[in-house]
């Protein structure tokens, strides 16, 4: 599949979600009325302390694998972007922790979750924040301008990582962190279960390998890396879909147990020249 037949597919998945949530019900990238594929994933990410005051409809629309804005360690006075910003849910979150000094913004590239997100920002009161429509493989953010990169389950479904990467890279400021929840897989799979088990786990998922990532952000000029699981998908997990997807969980458990994760992805962009630490060694 193509890089713009990803996007399309993406966009499309999203802007139903998005539909979902406004009307009143839970953001589905299944395209039922209840979670599906991305249910073993979307489940119990924040905690009422954290929610409490935020408009449902950006609670509903929240479709990532990790809570990034309670791992990134934000400051007061800086300035965040959220890649594939949704219903806003992590935009809002970021505002709050950096202060009126600061400011979220969210970029999304669907036109129904930007007016979701809007209206949500608009019920929640918050005035630092501004959502922007593009692509996160084409930030529209000046060079250097942003403190902390997050994003919550969604370079997984880039069709061009190595592009986004280096546009995260761009836009951070000297000494700025990179800092999100994604989908990782570790050790090797078999193409046909990994193709499913990616279905389940992350709906259009393209889940980078975990040493493969670490490569990706070291090639984009990233150190300081590491990637750290925050959930472990085990095998029972997903003995429904793999019967309904015509594989047989006997055969396919120990193929998948444990491989695929939820992680908390960290690397800093350096803040001038120096020793670069590289990508962990594959022992």
């Amino acid at each position: 599949m193509s890089e713009q037949n990803i996007q399309d597919v993406v966009r499309q998945k999203y802007g139903e979600a998005a539909k979902q949530a406004a009307a009143g019900g839970v953001a589905s990238c299944g395209g039922g009325g209840e979670l599906s594929c991305c249910d073993p994933i979307t489940r119990d990410l924040y905690d009422e302390t954290q929610i409490a005051g935020l408009p449902e409809k950006a609670v509903a629309a929240s479709l990532g694998c990790g809570n990034p804005t309670a791992l990134a360690q934000l400051q007061a006075g800086e300035t965040v972007l959220d890649l594939g910003s949704a219903g806003g849910i992590d935009v809002l979150l970021s505002a709050k922790r950096v202060g009126p000094a600061g400011k979220a913004y969210g970029l999304d590239m669907t036109d129904e979750m930007l007016a979701l997100a809007r209206e949500n920002q608009k019920k929640a009161g918050v005035g630092n924040v501004e959502f922007l429509k593009g692509a996160i493989e084409n930030i529209p953010l000046p060079d250097n301008s942003v403190d902390v990169i997050i994003s919550n389950c969604v370079i997984n479904l880039s069709g061009d990582k190595d592009r986004v990467l280096r546009e995260a890279f761009r836009v951070l400021k000297p000494g700025g962190r990179f800092a999100i929840s994604d989908v990782v897989v570790r050790g090797e799979v078999p193409a046909e279960v990994r193709k499913s088990m990616e279905l389940w786990v992350g709906c259009i998922a393209g889940a980078l390998e975990e040493f493969e990532y670490r490569d990706k952000l070291f090639n984009a000029g990233f150190n300081s890396i590491e990637i750290e699981p925050t959930r472990v998908y085990k095998s029972e997990e997903a003995r429904d879909f793999l019967v309904s997807a015509g594989l047989d969980p006997e055969k396919v458990a120990p193929m998948i147990d444990g491989k695929f994760i939820s992680a908390f992805v960290r690397a800093v962009k350096p803040a001038g020249r120096g020793i670069v630490v590289g990508p962990s060694c594959r022992s």
